[in-house]
């Protein structure tokens, strides 16, 4: 891998992209990566298109959905650009949402999910460009929140 990119946002209540770079940094210490900060979800789609285009092999994008209708319906849109960003592209874009309902109103919570997804999502994304999660499968692993484990 020569190039990750790290699509984060002002709207977002916790600096996910500092936290995905130190991941980065630690899992991948010979890969450049790239950061570039968008006011909202609805620019992250933008984001990954100019990271990829500068040459990055794979995106993470850190992206916070505010509560109302009008956040989760911008998600929608989001994500399905993201999904189509891929396909278009065929680099990897790694979508990593943090939903501000998610805390329960508790701000503590809401920081603890989102430091935890980003993390996991950064393993997650390592693991898929050097070979896979195959192995994972069917493991219960989540992110954000404590793994459930698998049923046996």
């Amino acid at each position: 891998m020569s190039c990750i990119g790290v699509v984060d946002t002002t709207f977002a209540r916790v600096d996910m992209g500092a936290v995905a770079i130190d991941e980065l940094k630690n899992l991948l210490p010979n890969t450049a990566v790239r950061r570039l900060t968008v006011p909202g979800i609805k620019n992250t789609v933008w984001g990954a298109l100019k990271l990829i285009k500068e040459g990055c092999d794979a995106v993470i994008v850190l992206g916070w959905v505010g509560p109302t209708p009008v956040d989760k319906y911008s998600y929608l849109a989001t994500s399905i650009g993201l999904m189509q960003l891929q396909i278009e592209t065929g680099v990897l874009v790694l979508d990593v949402t943090v939903h501000e309902e998610e805390g329960g109103g508790d701000d503590k919570k809401l920081k603890e999910i989102a430091l935890d997804r980003t993390r996991k999502h950064v393993w997650n994304l390592v693991q898929m460009l050097r070979g896979g999660l195959e192995q994972y499968a069917g493991k219960g692993l989540r992110q954000g929140y404590p793994h459930a484990g698998e049923i046996i």
